[in-house]
């Protein structure tokens, strides 16, 4: 597992991705392939609940190998995300990098309702 010096950067790439959780199983929702060559520095992750009605819960974990495998460790545990509400899971007072060969998994307590969204810098 590696990362650039980030002191001598070429590349600095704001980026942002977003994922529906689909089912209630583990899903990778930001990965960092082995030898990218890359440091993917996350500034927030934004979780919205489409239900009007239900409040469902929701997990972050940072993994130790990318696309979501490796062990996993939660940074955000079955926290309630409240019907037609979002949560700031991660802003960039607590932002975390994901070096070579790690990624970020999210968990929904219920399928088809939560929308992950990732604000990330993608340095190399």
């Amino acid at each position: 597992m590696a990362a650039p010096n980030i002191v001598a950067v070429a590349n600095i790439l704001g980026k942002t991705t977003f994922t529906s959780l689909t089912t209630t199983s583990v899903t990778s929702v930001l990965s960092n392939a082995a030898s990218s060559g890359k440091v993917l520095k996350v500034n927030n992750v934004i979780v919205a609940n489409t239900d009007g009605t239900n409040a469902v819960n929701f997990t972050l974990s940072y993994n130790t190998a990318a696309a979501g495998g490796g062990t996993n460790v939660e940074m955000v545990s079955t926290i309630s995300v409240p019907a037609n509400a979002t949560l700031i899971a991660l802003d960039k007072s607590t932002s975390i990098y994901l070096e070579e060969n790690t990624s970020l998994t999210a968990t929904a307590g219920t399928a088809s309702k939560l929308k992950v969204t990732i604000s990330y810098e993608d340095i190399s």
